[in-house]
């Protein structure tokens, strides 16, 4: 079975997104203007919970398989002028609107959030706290580098009220840790638990990598086991993606090091085994979660969503994002700040939202979205149902079923009348079904990362 599927998959292997959003936001329009953000940000109704997203932009050091907008600086007073600029934001955000928008979510990304000190951290959530209402349930997430997390750190997440901290683990072998730049022994990922865990932040995720440099599916196998013995509540299995001619330092991983795409579907299939084995439930494309986790709980209830983040709880319809290269979401539209730092400070210096790109989808692009939302979360969508949902007439997608004939004669797929089934057993060929979908796709290469 595993054979047979593995073949499918790599006889289908091509470069489509990974759809935290439709339209993609390589489709956003290149030029997109401010006024239009700012009335999408007017319009949000009041009593709505919306979600914050914080992108830190800097590193301590490169690790050379990351595919974020990020910077590497030694130099802290880069991190303590961005924060400055991060609060001014803020108020141009917030000057919007009359009253505080209530906050059910925040979630700090980047780069490594754990490089801003606890002093600064304080700062920065005082400001949030005093420009927008945290509802007391809220739920404030951040991503953690364990060689930059000491026990001052954890201290001042406890105290500002983080309630998920999400550790960027990768994988526990030296030799591929050494292949990416990034020597992390197990013992500051266990030291980093420990501490969050004793200051009472108990929600724990890890983001593990298949696919990189000098792995081989045992080691794959020993790292999950690690990992799992940890006991966080979720595990993110993502395959590296590596893209050298978007991120140049990619380039000083030594690609006939890298696993080949057959190696690659070995190494996911090995860690889904053991994780499920754990006692893990599979969610997606590559989550894997504690059944008491309120991602586990969304799931069954059919509440599970997709954003720019990934797979998420967060069901609120509005997301803005705050700083270089961040995306928002509103009702109307999406917009994505300047990734350039230099542009971003000048934006803000001169008293405007820093919107490089956005795009207002169409009638089709909200039909086309709830399909492969459900398909991204659920592995199956009915037509007809998300037809009604949205009330765009009777489209036959004639077009689309045909393109996913072939995938179904390789088992990849069921298409039953209007419902369509995703085999378990070949979570990647969600991206592959969603991509059928996708009017705005054309066939570029080096655009997107491939399914194996």
């Amino acid at each position: 079975m595993n054979s047979s599927r593995n073949a499918a998959l790599l006889k289908h292997n091509q470069p489509v997104p990974r759809y935290t959003s439709y339209p993609t936001a390589p489709n956003f329009e290149k030029v997109f203007a401010e006024d239009t953000v700012s009335g999408w940000m007017r319009d949000i109704t009041p009593d709505e919970p919306v979600s914050l997203y914080f992108h830190v932009p800097f590193c301590k050091k490169m690790c050379w398989y990351c595919g974020c907008n990020t910077k590497a600086t030694a130099q802290y007073a880069a991190v303590e002028d961005y924060l400055v600029y991060l609060r001014k934001e803020v108020d141009l955000v917030t000057q919007k609107h009359q009253g505080r928008l209530n906050v059910a979510h925040i979630h700090f990304g980047g780069g490594s959030p754990s490089y801003i000190r606890p002093d600064g951290f304080d700062a920065l959530m005082d400001h949030i706290r005093a420009r927008f209402n945290l509802l007391s349930d809220a739920e404030v997430a951040i991503e953690l580098d364990p060689r930059e997390t000491s026990e001052a750190k954890v201290a001042a997440y406890a105290k500002a009220g983080v309630t998920r901290a999400s550790l960027g683990v990768q994988d526990f072998n030296r030799t591929v840790q050494q292949a990416i730049n990034r020597v992390q022994p197990l013992h500051l990922v266990y030291e980093a638990v420990e501490t969050l865990r004793q200051y009472g932040i108990d929600a724990i995720s890890f983001d593990l990598l298949y696919g990189l440099p000098n792995q081989t599916v045992e080691n794959v196998k020993q790292s999950v086991s690690l990992a799992a013995a940890l006991n966080p509540d979720r595990i993110a299995l993502f395959g590296y993606a590596h893209v050298p001619w978007m991120k140049k330092h990619m380039r000083l991983i030594d690609e006939e090091s890298l696993p080949g795409a057959l190696l690659r579907l070995e190494q996911f299939e090995a860690a889904r085994q053991i994780l499920c084995e754990k006692g893990y439930q599979e969610i997606g494309l590559d989550h894997f979660v504690r059944p008491d986790d309120q991602m586990a709980i969304a799931h069954i209830a059919g509440r599970l969503q997709r954003n720019f983040q990934g797979y998420t709880t967060d069901g609120a319809s509005t997301l803005i994002g705050f700083g270089p290269s961040a995306i928002s979401s509103y009702a109307d539209g999406y917009s994505q700040n300047t990734p350039d730092l230099r542009s971003y400070t000048k934006r803000i210096l001169e008293n405007k939202l820093p919107v490089a790109r956005g795009l207002a989808p169409t009638a089709d692009d909200r039909l086309r979205r709830g399909i492969i939302s459900s398909l991204m979360c659920y592995g199956a969508v009915d037509l007809s149902d998300i037809v009604a949902e949205y009330d765009c007439g009777q489209p036959d997608f004639a077009i689309e079923l045909g393109k996913l004939k072939e995938l179904e004669q390789d088992g990849l797929v069921l298409v039953d009348g209007s419902r369509i089934t995703v085999n378990k057993n070949a979570p990647q060929a969600c991206r592959l079904v969603a991509a059928a979908f996708d009017t705005y796709l054309t066939p570029k290469k080096q655009q997107h990362a491939q399914i194996a």
